[in-house]
């Protein structure tokens, strides 16, 4: 590996460890947390495959007419990885993108879709992401985690962009939690095996393959350059920062939730 990914990785393993330690994932003890924090996370799913086609559009031929664009093996790189995330295979054997598995399993343990659908529809219209937010009601902290991916995507620093794309990525989520949501959904009797399939499913193709492809990227792309080193550094840690902060705004609403009184019949 090289010794600037290497140092990377030193830099930011505090961040990433408050990250996976982070009491949001000890504090969801039942299906209707599992909504809420779903109903988070849905949007750092979807921003995640933002960041990836930004990436593509950047680093592979993707205009007519076509020309060879930049460095083949990182093309080679970043079409895999776009081939895995945007037309995988879900449980049932149909070819899906691992935002859509993440709808489905939504649907499936009864989380509220409408406002990232409604979210999604106002931007296909031509709202801007801040109109789009506010009109569907998306959190404020999921509005402030794709408006740092939007901000960095507008940007001519590609290597900034990777870096946030490989050190932020959702192999974030670890194994007690997946644990508890296999438990969970044995106990329901299957009731969010969706969920448990996309979260198996995503860690394993990201946290493994893609992983180690993103990592050959980002060092092609910061070139040796000293200062794109420090540059993705920074950008890597703010990544992880926003996440830290979405991961905080779940936890309150799932701690507001389980402060209200159960009311009796």
């Amino acid at each position: 590996m090289h010794q600037n990914i290497s140092k990377i990785q030193e830099q930011i393993a505090p961040l990433r460890q408050s990250i996976n330690d982070h009491l949001l994932y000890r504090s969801v003890s039942g299906v209707e947390d599992l909504r809420i924090f779903m109903q988070f996370h849905v949007y750092a799913v979807w921003d995640f495959m933002s960041l990836l086609k930004a990436l593509q559009i950047r680093l592979t031929g993707v205009s007519i007419p076509w020309f060879p664009v930049g460095d083949p093996q990182t093309r080679q790189l970043i079409n895999q990885i776009v081939a895995g995330e945007e037309a995988d295979i879900n449980e049932l054997g149909e070819i899906k993108s691992h935002f859509e598995m993440y709808l489905d399993a939504m649907e499936q343990c009864g989380a509220d879709t409408a406002p990232v659908l409604d979210f999604l529809r106002r931007l296909q219209q031509g709202e801007s992401l801040a109109e789009a937010c506010l009109a569907a009601g998306v959190p404020a902290a999921a509005r402030r985690f794709m408006e740092f991916t939007f901000q960095l995507t507008a940007q001519p620093k590609i290597h900034e962009t990777a870096a946030a794309f490989t050190f932020g990525r959702e192999d974030l989520i670890p194994g007690m939690f997946i644990a508890m949501v296999r438990d969970l959904n044995s106990a329901g009797n299957g009731s969010i095996s969706k969920l448990h399939y996309y979260l198996q499913r995503h860690i394993e193709v990201d946290g493994d393959e893609h992983s180690h492809l993103a990592l050959s990227m980002t060092e092609k792309l910061c070139h040796g350059d000293a200062r794109n080193w420090e540059e993705a550094t920074a950008a890597a840690a703010r990544a992880l920062e926003m996440r830290k902060l979405l991961w905080d705004a779940a936890l309150e609403e799932i701690k507001g939730r389980q402060a209200k009184p159960t009311q009796s019949l």
